[in-house]
């Protein structure tokens, strides 16, 4: 499809906002089948270049950049108005921790599997079904772990409570994050090469289970969620 045929048939434009009309897959580049993240549906975006083979684009509540298909032009409508992301302070965000938690457990109730990039409903990976709970309840946070470890603020292991986050991965940088239920146990989407293809709920007290101690070994840090996330736009 030609770019004129393109913006005039959809009505697309570069440096716009756009809603998603459906739930939509961006990728890495035009060509590239790696997954990067997933747009839900009522989403807003930012294109950033059109080309004759795809459409760079950045998610508005994340600043999260990608790539659409060009047969995904469809799904996209002009927004309403510009994004604005919500004042959350941490007082709003204890009483949604409850809500969270029971969207990361209807989950784990749904047949699902661990997705690389999956952040909508039913396949999550780690910090996508983190992100996918708590825009649930109108707390955005950003898009990766380690974006996540950095944007939380640090507690101590004996002071977890429920809804704080736990990071998991090699000293160089988190590349695992898991919701606290309460007395050490949380909930995550975990991948195949940790003994498990999806959402499960572990300790980091009892490790009598393998998948628990395996993730036991790679703990890094754990933090509070205190404000939502605004992202900064390059």
């Amino acid at each position: 499809m030609q770019l004129d045929e393109l913006r005039n048939r959809w009505r697309l434009e570069p440096q716009a906002e756009y809603r998603c009309d459906r739930n939509l897959n961006l990728y890495k580049t035009t060509t590239d089948p790696g997954l990067v993240t997933q747009a839900a549906v009522g989403l807003q975006l930012h294109i950033t270049d059109i080309a004759p083979d795809g459409i760079q684009v950045l998610l508005c509540a994340d600043a999260y950049p990608g790539w659409l298909r060009l047969g995904d032009a469809d799904a996209l409508t002009p927004a309403a108005h510009t994004y604005q992301a919500p004042t959350v302070d941490r007082h709003t965000i204890e009483q949604a921790i409850p809500a969270a938690i029971a969207f990361t457990q209807a989950a784990m109730a749904t047949p699902n599997e661990y997705l690389w990039g999956g952040t909508v409903a039913p396949n999550y990976d780690c910090s996508g079904l983190m992100q996918a709970a708590f825009a649930s309840v109108g707390v955005p946070l950003p898009r990766d772990s380690y974006q996540q470890e950095a944007f939380t603020a640090r507690v101590d292991q004996s002071e977890l409570q429920p809804g704080d986050l736990i990071f998991f991965g090699p000293p160089e940088r988190t590349t695992h994050v898991a919701l606290h239920l309460g007395d050490g146990r949380y909930i995550h989407s975990s991948g195949k090469d940790q003994g498990r293809n999806g959402i499960g709920i572990d300790s980091i007290v009892d490790l009598a289970d393998p998948v628990s101690a395996a993730y036991a070994a790679q703990y890094r840090c754990s933090g509070r969620i205190v404000q939502g996330y605004k992202p900064q736009r390059p």
